[in-house]
């Protein structure tokens, strides 16, 4: 193809097949890898390992997203037996960490009794730490998330496994598995013990900056919980308002510290967990979405917010292309594109902007070719090519543009 990456472009395709991962990319990688586990040790061998880990979990989701299912199997088989490995050792023994991406990977993998195993043996040998523990609200998060994916709808969670492990995170015992029922005076305690943690969390001040890092981590898991709990227990606007009361106090926070400090020293951390708060509030909206009925303004309302502050944000924008896809009118979204790549040096803005203009012209395309005599285009589109071409043009003038590779390339294959 005239050029090898390293690793892999999941951006481009050529033809019908996804660029995937490079045979010599790969190899240096694993090369790399190999070589580094030999010269750690201790705290730093346990953070390669989870790095490689989720390496190899990004491989896992591009086989499961180019349906290739031979591939996933023998992909599955190395990635598992990688974790196995990693897990014997004495010191990843009892790595949450390490036990949460391994149950992931068996989840992706559609083993989901497999991948319960695995979450419960981690959360009963995790001990009795609760909510007061960064790494079982973590654990618990992922795996009360991944459990609320498979109900079909709102009515009667209560009673679902994810609901338990919510509230027997709030509990402070051993972890006891699921057995089918939940007891509405749990959910009653564990409400009240999640809004005095959250309460006490937000009126926290950080000593240092070391625990900020850990803070914020820690309080991003706990408001995921307690949202999480009070969709599946109360509905969408209880769990909505977790977030907005997160958001809010995140943000006063934020601009006190700047005041304080005079720069934005110390406060590196506090975006990130607002940027955080706001991904499980837009990602939570989209999935209720998809399982009943419910208006698409609140959730375009809290994406155009987000995207404004977090401009470089990929899941956002993600999001965003997908709910616009749905509308037929494309000026909003345009007009919205054009105002973010006005204040921000990011390039995200525009690689995506290109993106959604190349699936509406696939759309136009798609409609009037449609094999079935006279067609007439329901969707009017002219001149979306010379689009196209000018938000390229503008792209590659701007600081960062000029030096990606990728738009460049994007810029070729489009031309061709």
């Amino acid at each position: 193809s005239g050029f090898n990456s390293i690793g892999h472009m999941d951006t481009m395709s050529r033809g019908r097949h996804q660029i995937g991962h490079y045979k010599e990319g790969e190899e240096f990688i694993q090369n790399v890898f190999h070589v580094l586990s030999q010269i750690f040790t201790g705290k730093e061998k346990s953070n390669l390992a989870i790095c490689w880990l989720q390496y190899e979990i990004s491989k896992v989701i591009q086989c499961l997203q180019a349906k290739k299912k031979k591939k996933l199997k023998a992909q599955g088989r190395k990635s598992k037996k990688l974790a196995k490995n990693f897990l014997k050792a004495p010191d990843n023994r009892n790595n949450l960490s390490l036990w949460k991406l391994y149950a992931y990977l068996e989840w992706l993998l559609g083993n989901a009794d497999d991948s319960r195993k695995v979450f419960d043996t981690a959360l009963c040998t995790a001990g009795t730490g609760g909510l007061k523990s960064a790494q079982l609200c973590s654990l618990s998060l992922l795996y009360a998330q991944l459990e609320v994916e498979l109900l079909e709808s709102i009515e009667g969670a209560v009673m679902s496994r994810a609901v338990h492990i919510l509230t027997k995170l709030t509990e402070n015992g051993p972890y006891v598995p699921y057995s089918g029922q939940v007891l509405p005076v749990n959910v009653l305690k564990a409400r009240k013990t999640y809004e005095h943690a959250l309460q006490d969390y937000l009126s926290k001040t950080p000593v240092s900056n070391q625990d900020q890092v850990k803070d914020t981590d820690h309080l991003v898991n706990l408001v995921g919980c307690f949202a999480l709990f009070q969709y599946l227990t109360v509905g969408i606007d209880a769990a909505i308002l977790i977030y907005t009361q997160a958001s809010e106090k995140l943000e006063v926070s934020a601009s006190q510290k700047c005041e304080n400090t005079g720069e934005n020293s110390g406060i590196l951390n506090f975006p990130t967990a607002l940027e955080a708060v706001t991904l499980l509030h837009t990602n939570l909206l989209r999935f209720h979405m998809k399982i009943s009925v419910y208006p698409l303004n609140p959730l375009r309302e809290a994406l155009t917010e987000a995207l404004k502050r977090y401009p470089s944000n990929q899941s956002l924008w993600r999001s965003y292309i997908h709910i616009q896809r749905k509308s037929h009118s494309a000026s909003k979204a345009r007009r919205f594109f054009d105002s973010v790549t006005r204040s921000t040096n990011s390039l995200e803005p525009w690689l995506f902007a290109i993106q959604a203009e190349q699936m509406r012209k696939k759309l136009t395309e798609k409609v009037q070719r449609a094999d079935l005599g006279e067609i007439h285009c329901t969707i009017p589109e002219t001149g979306l090519t010379n689009r196209i071409v000018a938000l390229f043009e503008h792209a590659v003038q701007s600081e960062n543009g000029t030096h990606c590779p990728l738009l460049w390339r994007m810029y070729l294959n489009f031309m061709v």
